[in-house]
């Protein structure tokens, strides 16, 4: 019997002081991932396949699952994530994003031989200081 533990996924959130558009033109555009994230081929459109390219760990394949600007975006990322991102608009200058990055299995190994709960902790590490220091600084908020 293939007993599958599901980890839970990695949530951050921050409130940014700027307007939702603002926001996902950061967070939805291939610029705007690319100046807080890293490089990639993105473009805002269902169903597109665009490639995050992690220097190191080469190039992982994404596919864009949900679009609904400028409230939601869902892409899968590799094998085994998913990343959605979320944005709520709490004032005109005032927006709550919330990173959504799911898809942890503590059975499975990634594309470079890591196991998800081992990953799991740095990645949440890392997402900390991409969304609370460089996607805040590139907001300006």
């Amino acid at each position: 019997m293939n007993h599958q533990e599901l980890l839970p996924p990695i949530t951050k959130n921050i409130v940014l002081n700027a307007p939702i558009e603002k926001v996902w033109k950061a967070v939805a555009t291939s610029e705007g991932l690319e100046s807080w994230w890293m490089p990639n081929t993105f473009e805002p459109v269902l169903g597109y396949e665009f490639v995050l390219h992690a220097g190191e760990y080469g190039d992982s394949p994404c596919k864009v699952t949900e679009i609904d600007p400028p409230y939601r975006l869902s892409f899968t990322w590799g094998n085994d994530w998913e990343l959605t991102f979320e944005l709520k608009k709490l004032a005109p200058e005032k927006t709550e994003f919330t990173l959504i990055h799911s898809g942890w299995d503590s059975e499975k190994v990634t594309e470079f031989d890591q196991p998800h709960s081992a990953i799991r902790n740095h990645m949440s590490t890392g997402w900390d200081r991409l969304v609370q220091d460089k996607l805040s600084k590139i907001i300006g908020a």
